[in-house]
């Protein structure tokens, strides 16, 4: 918990604490100037290079942000390797094709920082048409029931940003490295006992095409990953990690 603001500012008047942003990358050429002219001033962006061939990771280099090579394909590899070489107390996770704005994640960070959460995820609200078709909504609505039924969350939505305590993400010992990384991070944290929210955030139309919701093959693929992560008995409580708070 931080100390309170001072007479006559509240929290909201202060800044938040700096974080690092993982931001998986394969061949987001197009779309990284904008996503990483978001980023808030004083925090490090950290590109994870997934194999593109587009000039990302150079492109990524010479605009200021931290670049580090994956070979492993997968987005589950990318974000893992991010967490691996984040360095601040805070660490958020954020799509790198301009379809969500990391100038929002600063009220994420204060959120945890002010003990509210451990974990917040961001709650998609499509904006624009083709920003989150159809088969995709339809997935990630049977994953949340799922999710539900295997930890008693009450969320809707499990989209990729987020952010939480560097520390408490590293001892949850996540194992998947392709689309099920995002969900058994929501799984283990809930197994710990961190309390997991969400909140609203506008979703726009992706930059390009998706890599894994772009097709129902894709969008497939990344259901029966997730659902593996689902079947998984409990990994039970990471000693040190859970805050315990009440579960939503």
């Amino acid at each position: 918990m931080t100390d309170s603001p001072p007479a006559g500012l509240s929290s909201a008047d202060l800044p938040a604490p700096t974080a690092d942003v993982v931001l998986p990358c394969l061949d987001e050429a197009a779309a990284l100037p904008g996503v990483l002219g978001a980023v808030p001033d004083g925090w490090r962006a950290i590109v994870v290079d997934n194999g593109s061939t587009d000039g990302s990771a150079e492109l990524a280099r010479s605009l200021g942000a931290t670049v580090v090579h994956e070979p492993r394909r997968g987005f589950g590899a990318a974000c893992h390797a991010g967490l691996l070489a984040a360095e601040a107390e805070f660490v958020c996770f954020c799509d790198c094709d301009g379809s969500l704005d990391p100038a929002l994640l600063p009220a994420f960070v204060r959120r945890i920082a002010e003990g509210e959460t451990d974990l917040l995820l961001g709650r998609r609200r499509p904006r624009g048409r083709g920003a989150w078709p159809l088969h995709a909504r339809a997935g990630n609505l049977a994953l949340a029931r799922m999710l539900h039924r295997r930890t008693g969350l009450r969320l809707h939505d499990l989209g990729p940003m987020r952010a939480g305590r560097r520390t408490d993400l590293l001892v949850l010992g996540i194992a998947d490295r392709r689309s099920g990384y995002p969900l058994e991070m929501v799984v283990r944290a809930a197994d710990a006992g961190l309390r997991v929210t969400e909140t609203d955030v506008p979703y726009l139309p992706r930059t390009g095409r998706s890599k894994v919701t772009g097709t129902w093959r894709g969008t497939w693929q990344a259901v029966r990953d997730m659902r593996a992560v689902l079947l998984r008995p409990p990994a039970g409580t990471v000693p040190g990690a859970a805050r315990q708070g009440v579960r939503r």
